[in-house]
């Protein structure tokens, strides 16, 4: 069981512990960061998120200050560590690191490994380990080796360590990527509600879509090295600045329309917008936007293809027009190809 304890702090969430101004960081003809621009506030849970390739690790490495950057400035609880002559080494930085494979040291026991970046007495060491082992609700496996640990305790006690030193910000690189489905799930909700009793300023790399979303403050979508957008997560996913982050950040509809300010007319009939506009635009709708019914209600449909998942069912439709869309419900009503349906759409619309 996770338990509260001394390591708790409480943050004014109005203060910027991390500001990245026009991040530039190339490897010969490829650009790893271009011009990156933002800021995390204390005890917030930022994520990088996008697909492999797009510069986030770099990102972690720029700020942890293994990497320097071409151009740009980093400024840690407003002291300046890089850029502008400045080059702070990664010890100096108050930066806190949780490794993709955990990186603890086979030869050492629990409570060795977590005291290792303490820098204080003996005494105050150990009151730190217990602390912290108590936080991530691990008391009393001080003396366990890591080969004795379930992945999913090796995980907490790599964050353990990470959070001994008090980092001002801690950086996970896809901390969870060698847990199994299950395992994953539930580690990443402990890490979570350990960050959050802590206090701790977190920035998690990932490009899995569900935990970025379920986990994070704010999402910094990235492509190619350029920050496409920075957002809570409920407007990276119903607000998506551009149709590139709307596909990748999750299932999506894209289906033409004609505007009138706060209302279009579509193939599925009349909806109202979030953004209004004046002539042809492109709706996005998501899956879960679109509700099936068998009988008289909505737009004429004939199901084209399903697909079973347990507790929903997604499935492809075509309507009079041969407008193709993906729906996602649940699986309280089972349909197959050739099943004649009705669709309409329930939730207003992001349009481009």
């Amino acid at each position: 069981m996770i338990q509260h304890s001394a390591l708790s702090t409480q943050h004014p969430k109005t203060t910027s512990v991390l500001a990245l101004r026009g991040i530039t960081r190339l490897f010969g003809s490829v650009c790893a960061a271009q011009q990156v621009d933002f800021d995390v506030h204390a005890g917030q849970f930022v994520t990088l998120l996008g697909p492999s390739g797009c510069g986030k690790t770099t990102m972690l490495r720029l700020i942890a200050g293994f990497d320097t950057p071409d151009s740009g400035t980093i400024h840690i609880n407003g002291r300046l560590v890089a850029g502008d002559g400045a080059a702070v080494p990664p010890e100096n930085r108050r930066v806190g690191m949780v490794f993709q494979d955990y990186a603890l040291f086979p030869h050492l026991n629990v409570g060795e490994n977590v005291a290792f970046g303490i820098n204080a007495k003996r005494n105050e060491k150990m009151r730190r380990v217990q602390a912290v082992l108590a936080q991530v609700g691990l008391s009393g496996y001080e003396n366990r080796m890591p080969y004795e640990l379930s992945g999913g305790q090796q995980q907490r006690v790599a964050l353990a360590r990470a959070l001994a030193p008090q980092p001002d910000i801690l950086l996970l690189d896809e901390p969870f990527s060698n847990l199994d489905t299950a395992l994953r799930t539930q580690v990443r909700a402990e890490v979570r509600h350990i960050l959050q009793q802590t206090g701790a300023t977190a920035i998690f790399v990932t490009h899995d879509q569900t935990e970025a979303l379920s986990l994070s403050d704010k999402i910094a979508v990235m492509f190619d090295g350029a920050v496409a957008q920075f957002d809570a997560p409920q407007s990276v996913y119903t607000r998506p600045a551009t149709k590139a982050i709307a596909r990748f950040i999750g299932e999506a509809n894209f289906v033409p329309a004609y505007a009138n300010g706060t209302r279009a007319q579509c193939p599925l009939g009349e909806v109202t917008l979030l953004n209004p506009a004046q002539g042809a635009v492109e709706l996005l709708i998501r899956p879960e936007m679109l509700h099936l019914h068998p009988a008289d209600e909505g737009v004429p449909a004939i199901v084209q293809w399903s697909e079973y998942y347990g507790h929903y069912q997604r499935i492809g439709i075509h309507l009079a027009d041969k407008t193709a869309l993906m729906i996602r419900t649940d699986s309280q009503v089972l349909y197959k190809a050739g099943d004649t349906v009705r669709v309409r759409v329930y939730a207003p619309l992001w349009r481009y």
